[in-house]
């Protein structure tokens, strides 16, 4: 069978989609989507797909690579808030890995971390065992959503 790849995006649910799009374009390196050409907003673009009035929000909701080669983020609002833990979440690999030392690994994760803390990330972990060659930190974004960066 060779048939391409399937083309897929990552969609959160969450209360505030500009806030979570803002938050991830800065975690991912992403950038927040324009809308398609000859369309000022997405509500606009929206609008002449034939969506209703009462489901168009302003802002930005979705970040995508701005190499175009790796999924977009689409954030889609929901009523119900985030109950239970994440059975899928996203590792943000920026140590270089492990070819390189540890503690320039740990310092590119520390300072990643910084950056996502100071946007809105919470610290729920930090996974350092001695004798391991391992270093991440686990988080939450802004909604609580679980993600580890490495």
């Amino acid at each position: 069978m060779n048939e391409p790849a399937i083309k897929m995006q990552v969609v959160f649910d969450c209360h505030d989609p500009e806030r979570q799009a803002r938050f991830w374009a800065l975690a991912l390196r992403y950038q927040l989507e324009e809308p398609p050409d000859g369309y000022r907003t997405w509500s606009d673009y929206w609008r002449e797909v034939g969506v209703p009035e009462e489901e168009l929000e302003d802002g930005y909701d979705r970040v995508v690579d701005p190499a175009g080669v790796l999924p977009r983020v689409w954030f889609q609002r929901v009523p119900e808030g985030k109950v239970v833990k994440n059975r899928m979440h996203l590792d943000l690999g920026v140590s270089g890995g492990r070819s390189v030392a540890m503690r320039q690994r740990r310092e590119r994760v520390d300072a990643h971390v910084a950056v996502l803390v100071e946007a809105g990330a919470t610290i729920v972990l930090v996974h350092d065992v001695d004798g391991l060659d391992h270093y991440a930190v686990t988080l939450q974004d802004p909604e609580g959503n679980e993600f580890c960066v490495n």
